[in-house]
């Protein structure tokens, strides 16, 4: 039984036109599956594999060269909360906004909450140093968060 859908099949082959080898579109098809399942599971690889005209090996090793991307071991949570680490954020108090994120959640980054619900990573920029210290929820930026103002972003992402 497959574990891509249909719908991810036609997703990942619409990409083909745009790139001159198949195995440039494994990056895409990596993001796909992760956006959708929460992970790329061993199965999900030999099937990109497959359509792609790859070996598992080596859509498995751009996975793993990335540090984006989970395996079926370690699944994302609902939500990826992203803690910027880049210098501006740091001299604005990301550090202590990581800890107050990790002592909140109950996890350390690459962790994810008991519930599923929330996984806390760190980047080493997500572009928007002007909001520092920022967060990106998900793909989408959120600007000069602070300890003093975690508690409501995480009702937010709770809800």
């Amino acid at each position: 039984m497959s574990v891509l859908s249909d719908e991810q099949r036609q997703r990942i082959m619409a990409y083909l036109p745009r790139y001159p080898r198949k195995q440039a579109v494994t990056l895409p098809a990596l993001h796909i599956v992760q956006d959708e399942q929460r992970c790329v599971s061993h199965e999900a690889i030999r099937e990109i594999a497959d359509l792609l005209d790859l070996s598992p090996a080596e859509v498995n090793d751009t996975m793993t060269f990335y540090g984006f991307f989970r395996g079926e071991q370690n699944p994302l949570g609902k939500i990826r909360l992203w803690v910027c680490r880049s210098l501006p954020c740091m001299l604005r108090g990301g550090d202590e906004l990581l800890e107050t994120l990790c002592d909140k959640l109950h996890i350390r980054p690459g962790g994810t909450t008991a519930d599923g619900k929330i996984s806390l990573e760190f980047a080493e920029c997500i572009g928007a140093c002007e909001g520092a210290p920022c967060v990106l929820v998900d793909d989408e930026h959120r600007m000069n968060v602070t300890p003093d103002n975690v508690d409501a972003l995480l009702a937010e992402l709770r809800s």
